[in-house]
Order: C-alpha cells, then structure tokens, then sequence
C-alpha cells in the first residue's frame, strides 16, 4: 500500500515525459495513463518500463487510451467492434502491462445514456475481466461522472451479475462531480474496490491538491478503508489547473503517507 501519483496530472505533457516528471516527485507508486497508438509500440513501454525501473518505480495501473470512446467502440449496439476490440486493443493493452509490471487497468465504460441495456453491459464488461484474470490482470470498471458507473446502485448491480470477478477504482472527485457522499459511496462499494484515485475538495473547487486549502478528511478515509481490509494504493490524481507546482504534489503525498 502508497501514495502513488498518476501521469494524467502532467497532460497533455507526452506520457513518456510524464512518466519521467512523476519520478521526479518522488513517486514510488505511479499509474500511467495511454494517450496514443504509437505508445504501445514494444520499445516504446520497454523504455518507460527501464524509466520506472532505474527509478525504483512500480506501476500499479494503466489507464485505458480510449476511455472517451469505450462506449462507441466497445458499448455500443453494434456488437462486432466489441470483439474486434477484444483481439486487439485489449491484447495490446495487456502486452503493455505485462511488460510495465501492472496489475490493474482503469476503465470508464459506457456512457450515459448508451444504446445497450444495463445487464448487455455487466455481460460485456464480465468478458473483459475474465479475459484480464486468466493474464493475472484486473480489469476496474471507475466511477465517473456522466457514465452509467455515477450510480452506486449501477455499480452494485454490476458486482451482483458480474459476481467475485467485478473489480473497481474508486475516485473521490467523480463522487464529488456527481453528488455522492464518498465515504457512503467507499462503504457501499468496499468489497468491491482495488484502486483509489485520490483528490481534495472545498466549496469553490472540485479537484485540489489534498491536505493544502480542501475539505476532505483523508484520515478518516484511511481509516474507514482499513477497516474494510483495503490492501491496494492511493493514486493522486489531479488536473494541470489543480496544481500550481510540482512540489505541491510532493508535500501532498508526503502529508498523506503521514495519515496512512
């Protein structure tokens, strides 16, 4: 268990820079995030797996490329680009974990309102987490706002038909964006949960750097976590506006492991 730092904190720096730029901090915990075809070329993941690597990094997660076009090219009712994408994206997406080293990618489905019904959905999504489990990955369904994954309720339903498999990133600020208390959201969904993206908040703005001018009480979360038996990490994941230097990023981290 880390405080980790996410390279979405850094975009639309290139991914290879950002993964660099997280070492910087400090970082011992990162999760990358894909934004490109050309990144899953072998050479390309070897030499930010050699960056990780020289730096005593370990990639917990990698975060889709196409998480804004998930509910076109993999939830739509157009099934046949669903399994095109199960033989080629997905394949590509795993090669690159396996050689990174991570074991969790970050997904944000379908969209709100979609073109499948719910239970076509968890059927999809359970094909891509067995897929993911027989390569010794999971594959986290992340709540976010504007998706279908928003609701609490939905995520439920999709642990209920997806079974012991389902697996999911929790993050603070989408609760936030969407209206949903995150320790009721965390405590609803614990069972379920693998990843945190973590962030602060206060009445002005909804992704801040933590312990700085936010509201959110990060030792009681710990804490309620603990509880639950969380054993994964915390990521810190924040927008280029939410930050004003990268030494803000390093004093939150280190203030958090702090509370851990």
């Amino acid at each position: 268990m880390d405080i980790g730092l996410s390279s979405a904190c850094f975009y639309p720096l290139e991914t290879e820079k950002s993964v660099v730029r997280a070492c910087e901090t400090g970082a011992k915990t990162i999760e990358i995030f894909m934004n490109a075809h050309s990144e899953f070329e072998p050479q390309f993941v070897k030499n930010m797996a050699e960056i990780c690597k020289s730096n005593g990094v370990k990639v917990a997660s990698v975060h889709t490329m196409g998480s804004f076009t998930e509910s076109f090219h993999l939830f739509s009712s157009y099934k046949r680009r669903f399994y095109e994408a199960k033989g080629t994206s997905f394949k590509r997406h795993f090669d690159v974990m396996h050689t990174l080293g991570a074991e969790i990618l970050v997904m944000h489905g379908i969209k709100k309102p979609g073109s499948i019904e719910d239970e076509e959905y968890f059927e999809r999504f359970g094909e891509l987490t067995r897929m993911g489990k027989a390569e010794g990955l999971k594959i986290c369904q992340e709540n976010v706002v504007h998706y279908r994954s928003e609701s609490p309720d939905f995520l439920m339903s999709m642990g209920e038909y997806i079974g012991d498999d389902f697996n999911m990133v929790f993050d603070i600020k989408q609760s936030i964006r969407t209206g949903e208390n995150p320790f009721e959201f965390a405590e609803k969904l614990h069972k379920y949960i693998r990843h945190i993206h973590i962030s602060d908040h206060n009445a002005q703005r909804d992704c801040i750097v933590p312990c700085k001018n936010g509201n959110f009480d990060f030792k009681k979360f710990f804490d309620l976590m603990k509880k639950y038996d969380y054993k994964g990490d915390y990521i810190l994941e924040l927008y280029e506006n939410g930050y004003e230097s990268d030494e803000e990023l390093k004093f939150a981290m280190n203030e958090l492991k702090k509370l851990l």
